[in-house]
C-alpha cells in the first residue's frame, strides 16, 4: 500500500509530504499501567520544554499553522494535533485515554511535535491518495453524530472507494483504530516547513512506543 499525493497539491503547497509506516501483529488494550507511567514521564518532559504563552510560534507548530491558514482551516479553533495535545498538558487536563495504540502515537505526536494519524489497514482498500475532495463527499469522523457534507476543496486522504481523513486533523470513523485492530497503519503529517528527517524521526519515535507498548512489529512490504 502507498500514500500518492495528487500533483495539484505538491503544485499549490511545495513541500508538503507525508510518510506511512506498516506496523503488523499490535496487541490493542484499553488501558496498559506501563503506559500510563509513560504517560506521566512525557507530561513532566513537556511542561520542562513548553510554555502555553510563546507555543504558538515554536518553528514546528507555526509551520503547521501556517498550512492549516492556507488550506482554509482557522488552527486556532482546530489547532493542529500536537500543538493541542501539548496546550492540554499545560493547561492541566488529561491527555484522552482510547486505547493503547492511539495512547502511545499521541505521546509520539507530543515528543516530536508532529501530527500523526492510524488507521486499522484491514479496513483500507487499495492506496492511499491525498487530494482535495469532491463537493458532497460526506465524511463521518470519530466522534461524530453523523456524516458532514464536504463543500469541496478540502484536503482529504482517500482509500480506493471512501474517504479515510480529513488531513491532517480528522480521522474517519470507519478505519479507526480499536481493540480488534492487528494491523495498523501510521501516517506521519508533513506540511510545508517540515523536513523530511523530521518526519523519519516521527516515525522511529511512533514506532518505537507503539511496538514497545503494543507488540507488533514494524513491515516495510505490503
Amino acid at each position: 500500500m502507498e500514500l500518492k499525493i495528487e500533483q495539484e497539491l505538491i503544485d499549490r503547497f511545495t513541500g508538503l509530504q507525508a510518510l506511512i509506516v506498516h506496523i503488523r501483529g499490535v496487541k490493542v488494550e484499553r488501558r496498559k499501567p506501563d503506559l500510563e507511567d509513560f504517560k506521566e514521564q512525557i507530561i513532566k518532559e513537556v511542561k520542562e520544554k513548553y510554555d502555553i504563552e510563546s507555543l504558538k510560534d515554536v518553528p514546528i507548530f507555526r509551520a503547521y499553522r501556517d498550512f492549516f491558514w492556507k488550506a482554509g482551516i482557522d488552527p486556532t479553533k482546530i489547532r493542529p494535533a500536537a500543538e493541542a495535545l501539548i496546550r492540554r498538558v499545560l493547561g492541566g487536563k488529561t491527555i484522552p485515554k482510547i486505547n493503547s495504540v492511539v495512547d502511545a502515537y499521541n505521546l509520539a505526536s507530543i515528543k516530536s511535535g508532529i501530527a500523526l494519524a492510524a488507521f486499522d489497514e484491514d479496513r483500507l482498500q487499495g492506496d492511499l491518495r491525498m487530494r482535495l475532495s469532491r463537493e458532497g463527499e460526506g465524511f463521518l469522523g470519530i466522534g461524530m453524530n453523523e456524516p458532514k457534507e464536504l463543500q469541496g476543496g478540502e484536503i482529504v486522504v482517500s482509500d480506493d472507494v471512501k474517504l479515510v481523513a480529513i488531513y491532517p486533523y480528522r480521522d474517519a470513523d470507519e478505519t479507526k483504530v480499536t481493540e480488534a485492530t492487528e494491523n495498523v497503519l501510521l501516517m506521519v503529517c508533513g506540511v510545508p516547513g517540515i523536513s523530511k528527517k523530521d518526519l523519519i524521526d516521527a516515525s522511529d519515535i511512533a514506532t518505537e512506543y507503539i511496538t514497545r507498548f503494543c507488540v507488533g512489529m514494524k513491515s516495510s512490504t505490503d
